[in-house]
């Protein structure tokens, strides 16, 4: 039998009968796939782990309290063998094989009938993998296949071609603050399934280059406008590529939602009745002060945080910003899109009652290999921007908190 490799099946055991003996940890280990499977568990063993129990209290299993007794594998489906009890385990499996009952054995894998691989799941997958030689079972080697399998699907470096009918629409993709590392798993899958992706120049360009020469690449801020604004330019050739039936990735920096105009974007695609999926990403509020050193919070400094828009200044009429009553905080003030503005936003701070030598930090490319940090004071700021060149895209970060952290220039 050991010349010859297992045959790899899937049990479909919603509903049918499980014995698992033994509640140790081999247990606790195997229960939640049986369990997620539908099967009904009844466990024998005198003791479990606390997690096994809690799964018997849940009612997710039958637990007898006892060792294993000749019968118990009788009109079952599968069996589990994990005792601590080598000769309760070889009882066991000569029962399982009399009742021709397919039967795992923690203890001894070639005394088994079935053998469970390293199984993991990603949309609607299950990757499972089984050693072929029998004598050079690695645990650790099938396991290590698995976690690359999965994590390849899941990030989009692995993808295998839909050959059945996909449903047109389009996805909001956040795309994080610029490392092409930072964008959430799900946005990279749908990245790499995309026939169109529409980005523009904040999006994390350097995902852009490991997509397959067939995707079609638009920049959204080279978009003929003609008549019409640049977001309903943009509007348009979403909807009119959803309509051609492809599978459409708005791909944005940051988050959709914060400063994207990504609730603009939905509402033109609902309009059109265009099914549309947001994916949240990572915002640059958070994690670009994070990667330059700085927390937006920190106990006994600040317990709050506030993110504002400074694209329009504090005296423009167009403002909806209260800017007094941001002075008034004592937390952490997080600028986005203000470095034409700032010095401006820190006068207006300072006429309303923040400290001119309260702490600043312009954090210029954040997450990439271009970032550089500036640290200046509100009194400070827009002589930092001018001496030290600041560009956008930068955050800005306002509050004891920029001086938290290790000073980035010793």
């Amino acid at each position: 039998m050991a010349e010859h490799p297992a045959y790899p099946v899937g049990l479909r055991l919603t509903g049918r009968r499980v014995v698992v003996l033994g509640g140790g940890e081999v247990a606790q280990r195997r229960l939640p796939a049986l369990i997620a499977a539908g099967a009904d568990i009844t466990l024998v063993s005198p003791e479990v782990t606390p997690s096994v129990e809690a799964m018997a209290d849940a009612g997710e299993l039958t637990w007898e309290r006892r060792p294993y007794a000749d019968g118990d594998l009788t009109d079952i489906w599968y069996a589990l063998i994990a005792t601590s009890d080598h000769d309760a385990n070889t009882r066991a499996s000569a029962e399982a094989e009399r009742n021709r009952v397919w039967c795992v054995r923690s203890d001894d894998a070639d005394e088994a009938t079935a053998w469970t691989p390293a199984t993991g799941h990603s949309e609607g997958v299950t990757v499972a993998v089984l050693t072929t030689d029998a004598k050079g079972r690695d645990p650790r080697h099938t396991a290590a296949i698995r976690d690359a399998v999965v994590e390849g699907l899941r990030d989009g470096t692995l993808v295998a071609p839909h050959h059945r009918t996909r449903t047109p629409g389009v996805a909001l993709v956040g795309g994080g603050p610029g490392d092409p590392d930072l964008i959430t798993v799900r946005g990279r899958r749908l990245l790499a399934a995309a026939d169109v992706v529409i980005t523009d120049h904040l999006g994390p360009r350097d995902l852009l280059t490991e997509l397959p020469p067939n995707v079609e690449v638009i920049d959204a801020a080279k978009l003929p406008y003609g008549r019409f604004m640049a977001q309903e330019a943009i509007n348009n050739a979403l909807i009119e590529h959803a309509k051609q039936g492809k599978s459409v990735v708005r791909l944005k920096g940051g988050d959709p939602f914060v400063y994207g105009r990504g609730m603009e974007e939905v509402q033109a695609l609902a309009e059109a009745g265009i099914a549309c999926t947001v994916v949240p990403g990572i915002s640059s509020s958070i994690s670009v002060p994070g990667a330059a050193g700085i927390p937006v919070t920190h106990r006994g400094v600040a317990h709050e945080f506030t993110v504002v828009s400074g694209h329009i200044a504090p005296d423009d009429e167009r403002s909806l910003v209260d800017w007094p009553s941001l002075a008034k905080l004592t937390g952490t003030l997080v600028i986005l899109m203000g470095v034409a503005t700032i010095a401006k936003v820190a006068e207006t701070l300072i006429a309303h009652g923040k400290s001119p030598d309260t702490p600043l930090a312009l954090i210029q490319e954040g997450t990439t290999a271009a970032q550089r940090r500036v640290d200046a004071t509100l009194a400070t700021a827009g002589e930092a921007v001018l001496t030290h060149e600041v560009k956008p895209p930068a955050v800005i970060v306002i509050g004891e908190v920029v001086n938290v952290g290790p000073n980035p220039s010793a």
